[in-house]
């Protein structure tokens, strides 16, 4: 049995899909907060419960007795957690809300794989733990000490906590570093979804940095392919680790760190271009200066993951934004 937190999340809802449609039997757990819009989240798990195989648990993570009471009923074997506070402007104005459901729900998460003794723990990092690091592609094995938000920061704090858990009690865990994950399905609090939704209502699109980003965007089908092979491959401990000379990357208990991304940069006026042709209809740009924590550009280095499980992203940028774009259509009705 496989738990997935976050199940009715962007990414925790195709995850959920996938193994539901892999012949998985699968525990989805989402407490279903306000940050955005709670109706797209009920109508993800409208399309989960019809499954016999899919089981949900409206708790919030944050609660300690609420998750040691679901690790006991169902002991699962595999853990994907992919339940988060996201956003990085959002933690900038609600800082608090960052360490309860990113720190406090990780540890009871990480309890839970302990006493219950789970194969594996694959758990959401993501390509803003880079911060001020400008070496361009990102790698795994870099240092990652200089986050620009307190979300970056919970999540390299998530990494570390890993760690810990590894080495101390042997938990094989897996933290995968997201790089700007879209598609159907997605949240509302991405640009690429605000930009759709203000085109189509003709309204302007705020462009951030006066458009000078960049970034590597990975379609939520590629994302959910590398989930779904790392699970498959607990971590193991690297037999050629020193801590003389440590890699951020690995150790010698079984912990892993792996980044998810497309391989590619992209810039912003070329992704505000593939929607607009995708949608037969120009943006208004009102360019707008750089905001706290953002960062100029990000790319993976998706060697190490390539290696370990043979992941290689297939969907263009083009089509991706495509299948985006026509599940907007119908669900909204726009």
């Amino acid at each position: 049995m496989i738990l997935v937190t976050g199940a009715c999340g962007f990414i925790g809802y195709h995850v959920a899909q996938r193994l539901l449609k892999d012949g998985h039997a699968v525990v989805g757990v989402d407490c279903m907060t306000d940050y955005y819009d709670p109706d797209l989240k009920e109508a993800r798990l409208k399309l989960l419960t019809p499954s016999p195989r899919f089981t949900f648990s409206r708790i919030n993570l944050s609660d300690q007795a609420a998750v040691a009471r679901l690790f006991a009923a169902h002991r699962p074997e595999y853990v994907i957690h992919l339940a988060a506070q996201a956003g990085v402007r959002y933690s900038i104005t609600n800082p608090h809300s960052y360490i309860e459901c990113n720190i406090a729900a990780f540890l009871h998460v990480l309890e839970g794989c302990r006493q219950f003794k789970a194969r594996h723990l694959v758990y959401a990092s993501s390509s803003s733990v880079y911060g001020l690091n400008a070496a361009l592609p990102f790698s795994a094995h870099a240092s990652v000490d200089h986050p620009v938000s307190l979300y970056g920061a919970t999540k390299k704090a998530n990494e570390l906590m890993a760690h810990s858990y590894s080495h101390l009690y042997g938990v094989p865990t897996t933290g995968l570093r997201f790089f700007t994950v879209y598609g159907p399905w997605g949240r509302p609090d991405m640009a690429y979804f605000l930009f759709t939704r203000a085109i189509l209502s003709g309204k302007s699109i705020d462009v951030y940095n006066d458009g000078k980003m960049k970034r590597d965007f990975t379609y939520i089908d590629d994302v959910v392919e590398g989930v779904a092979r790392v699970m498959r491959s607990p971590a193991l401990p690297d037999p050629a680790w020193r801590g003389s000379a440590p890699d951020s990357a690995s150790s010698s208990a079984p912990y892993r760190l792996y980044n998810v991304g497309n391989n590619t940069s992209v810039e912003l006026a070329t992704f505000i271009g593939i929607i607009e042709n995708c949608l037969g209809k120009k943006a208004a740009i009102r360019m707008l200066p750089a905001q706290p924590g953002d960062v100029r550009e990000t790319a993976a280095d998706i060697t190490d993951l390539a290696r370990a499980v043979g992941f290689e992203p297939k969907t263009p940028l083009e089509a991706g934004i495509r299948h985006f774009v026509d599940w907007y259509r119908e669900y909204y009705g726009a």
